[in-house]
């Protein structure tokens, strides 16, 4: 009798991810089916990984992206994501298709390759929401907030508002910039984000999103669905839910919100 080896024979995932955080990886493995593996490249550039040319005539990929895709193009992956909904928020609309066909220019004209934002895009369509509440990490900006929110407008959404988590008194003076660095990451308390999502949420957003893959959220999805009786989405769960489609992997998934058992 073999043991699990977790290999990816159904599928296998590449994800860039930021270099500091653990999250990512965390919550793709804890929503994993079986067959199906992730393996994730570091980035330590700002957002967005690919900024634009002059005149936003392309993009330029970030050192790492190129280093990532090179090792990547080897390793007879299923689909490749770009896990960083900041990049995308900051882009702005046309960002995430010019930084994928950069991408496949390394890849390979047959590589699946996504965004976080064209995975998020993809998932509020899928679940018919129109009007979501936008949950965003407090280490967001305001500049990235403002960039957030017009994402969501400039793609034909109405967002219902939107909630920067609060993450206590011991937070409250440290400027967002300096929060992840001074170890909130790994501080993140998910209880006391679905409370204030659940006493936040306005009756008339047709869902919520929980923007941001290094925001810690997943354990909550299945519990706030059932509380608020609205589509629950969230960074990473739209990135596995779309990489595992563009692989043709159909798996139920369970425990982690309604997108993943479509």
């Amino acid at each position: 009798m073999l043991g699990n080896d977790n290999w990816g024979d159904q599928a296998r995932i590449g994800m860039f991810i930021v270099g500091s955080e653990a999250v990512p990886e965390a919550e793709w493995w804890a929503m994993l089916p079986p067959h199906v593996s992730v393996h994730a490249a570091r980035v330590t550039a700002s957002a967005p990984w690919a900024p634009w040319r002059e005149g936003r005539t392309g993009v330029d990929l970030a050192d790492d992206l190129v280093r990532g895709c090179q090792q990547f193009a080897t390793m007879r992956l299923s689909a490749v994501v770009i896990g960083h909904s900041s990049s995308s928020f900051v882009g702005g609309k046309g960002w995430d298709e010019a930084v994928v066909e950069n991408l496949a220019s390394i890849l390979g004209p047959d590589a699946n390759i996504t965004t976080n934002g064209l995975d998020t895009l993809a998932a509020l369509r899928a679940s018919n929401v129109r009007r979501p509440f936008l949950v965003l990490p407090p280490w967001f900006n305001g500049a990235t907030v403002d960039a957030g929110v017009r994402y969501f407008e400039d793609h034909g959404f109405e967002p219902a508002g939107h909630l920067q988590y609060d993450p206590g008194p011991k937070w409250r003076d440290v400027p967002p910039g300096d929060m992840y660095p001074r170890g909130l990451g790994f501080e993140q308390e998910v209880v006391a984000l679905h409370d204030q999502i659940k006493a936040s949420c306005p009756s008339e957003a047709d869902g919520v999103l929980i923007a941001g893959t290094g925001f810690r959220c997943v354990a909550i999805l299945d519990s706030l669905e059932r509380d608020l009786q609205r589509p629950v989405l969230s960074a990473n769960q739209v990135s596995l839910w779309n990489c595992l489609r563009m692989a043709g992997v159909r798996l139920d998934v369970s425990g982690y919100g309604n997108l993943l058992r479509m």
